[in-house]
């Protein structure tokens, strides 16, 4: 799984006249921090020098605690960052949404089995929270910019997933060429047949003669990545 950090920034303080001095550089000076999994944490400084956090522990590779044996700045910074929701708590890693245009972290379990928002480990890509599809959410088709309701959200891979009509996989369908094989389809179905002016139906459902539209209209496969979501 590949884990984010933090963005490399200073954090927000109130009153840093009243901090100890390590709390106050903890929060003051830019650092980010990389969760590595079983409570370890790497600590890019301000100084962009390294350092291994070890949480659980209380142990940092700094000079600060190897020869002072204090808690030093980057154990402090890491607490900060989880207690604030910027880095996650031991158990758990960051991942960076897969959704095209979001670069959100999301917090998964280390052993996380995918079976939710997903998993890099186990094939699943990981979105967040805004980007997650249930069925009745509204998508737009990134190619031709049509909305779409999502009836079912798959864990099966494009790449996967024959379309028999054009005899071949959703991930090799002409108009899908752009999209990453190995992300998960999703059955969309368009909610309403449109009809031009001249009495030619859009190819989307199959309209009665009587202008009815069918109860079931057939479903259609999409790579996720194609979708994006909206309200």
């Amino acid at each position: 799984m590949k884990t984010i950090a933090s963005p490399k920034a200073p954090l927000p303080v109130q009153t840093p006249n009243q901090l100890e001095e390590r709390s106050r550089r903890a929060r003051t000076e830019p650092m980010s921090v990389l969760p590595l999994g079983d409570g370890l944490y790497e600590v890019e400084s301000a100084s962009d020098h390294t350092y291994l956090v070890d949480l659980v522990a209380g142990r940092c590779t700094c000079p600060d605690h190897i020869f002072r044996n204090v808690r030093c700045k980057h154990s402090r910074r890491v607490a900060i960052e989880i207690t604030d929701g910027r880095t996650p708590p031991p158990g758990q890693l960051a991942v960076e949404c897969r959704n095209t245009d979001c670069h959100e972290s999301v917090f998964v379990d280390e052993e996380d089995d995918g079976s939710s928002t997903g998993d890099e480990e186990s094939g699943q890509p990981v979105y967040c929270e805004a980007h997650t599809l249930w069925p009745g959410d509204t998508v737009v088709d990134r190619e031709t910019s049509d909305r779409l309701t999502v009836v079912d959200v798959s864990d099966l891979r494009a790449d996967a997933v024959r379309i028999d009509a054009a005899d071949c996989t959703v991930a090799e369908y002409g108009t899908n060429s752009a999209y990453d094989p190995d992300v998960p389809v999703v059955g969309v179905v368009y909610p309403h047949a449109t009809v031009r002016p001249n009495g030619v139906v859009y190819p989307h459902a199959t309209v009665r003669p009587n202008g009815v539209v069918p109860n079931s209209l057939r479903v259609y496969v999409f790579p996720r990545t194609r979708l994006e979501k909206r309200a």
